[in-house]
C-alpha cells in the first residue's frame, strides 16, 4: 500500500521534436542548435544551403526544418517546396531578418506552418518548434490574413468553381472555410453560422481532410488562392 506521505510520481515530460537547423551563416546555426538543445529539443542535423537541407532532411527525417529562405544555391522556398512534397508529415518553419518578408507568403502557400523573425528571444524559438512539431500553425488566421492580403493582391486566381478540390465541399464546409480565411476563429465561426463550437470543429476537421490541409494558415493561403476570400474583402 502506498504510503500517503510518499511522493507523487514524476510526470512524463514529452519529448521535444527533431530538428534540423538549414541557414548559411554558422553562427546562427550554433545559436539556435544551443538554444534548443539546453530546452530539451534534439537538433539532428544542420544544413549551410537548400540542397544539403532537403538533403538533411531526407536522410534524418526530423519533426521540423528551420529553414533560412536566403541562402546561396538553392534557396530555402525551393528546399521547403522539395522537403514537403517528398515527406508532407515534416513541418517547415522558415526563417527571415525581415518582417512579412514577401517570400514567407510563397512558402505558406507551399505548406510551411509559418515564420519566424531571426531576432527570435530564446524562449520564443523553442516553444514555435515545440508548437509547430505537435501540428499546429505557428501563425495565428488574423496573422497569416494581413501576409496574405500584403503579397497575394497581384496574384491572379480561379473562380472557385474553377478548382477541382473545393468541388468535394458541402456548402457548409465552404461556407466554413470561407469564413477560415478572413481569419475567424472556431467560436467566431460558430458565432456566426449559429452553430456549436464542437460542429464548427468537426467541419474544419473534414475541410482539413478532403483538401490535404496541415493548418489554419494553410487554410487562410488556400481561401485566397481559390477566390473564396479576396484581397481588401472587408470583415464581417
Amino acid at each position: 500500500m502506498t504510503s500517503p506521505h510518499a511522493p507523487e510520481p514524476a510526470a512524463a515530460v514529452a519529448p521535444g521534436p527533431r530538428v534540423v537547423i538549414a541557414d548559411d551563416q554558422e553562427l546562427v546555426r550554433t545559436g539556435f542548435r544551443m538554444i534548443l538543445t539546453a530546452r530539451g529539443i534534439d537538433v539532428v542535423g544542420e544544413a549551410a544551403d537548400g540542397a544539403a537541407a532537403v538533403e538533411e532532411v531526407r536522410r534524418l527525417r526530423p519533426d521540423v526544418v528551420l529553414l533560412d529562405i536566403r541562402m546561396p544555391g538553392m534557396d530555402g522556398l525551393e528546399a521547403a517546396r522539395r522537403i514537403l512534397a517528398e515527406d508532407p508529415s515534416c513541418r517547415v518553419v522558415m526563417l527571415t531578418t525581415f518582417d512579412l518578408d514577401q517570400y514567407v507568403y510563397a512558402a505558406l502557400a507551399a505548406g510551411a506552418s509559418g515564420f519566424l523573425l531571426k531576432d527570435v528571444t530564446s524562449d520564443h524559438l523553442a516553444a514555435a518548434v515545440r508548437l509547430v512539431g505537435t501540428g499546429d500553425a505557428l501563425l495565428a488566421p488574423s496573422i497569416t490574413r494581413r501576409l496574405v492580403e500584403r503579397f497575394a493582391a497581384d496574384t491572379p486566381v480561379p473562380a472557385p468553381a474553377a478548382h477541382r478540390d473545393l468541388a468535394g465541399l458541402t456548402p457548409r464546409e465552404r461556407e466554413v472555410l470561407t469564413l477560415l480565411g478572413r481569419g475567424l476563429s472556431n467560436a467566431e465561426v460558430a458565432a456566426h453560422l449559429t452553430l456549436s463550437e464542437a460542429t464548427v470543429k468537426t467541419h474544419v476537421a473534414r475541410i482539413f481532410a478532403k483538401l490535404s490541409l496541415r493548418d489554419r494558415a494553410q487554410a487562410v493561403v488556400l481561401a485566397y488562392e481559390t477566390g473564396l476570400v479576396s484581397p481588401g474583402e472587408r470583415d464581417l
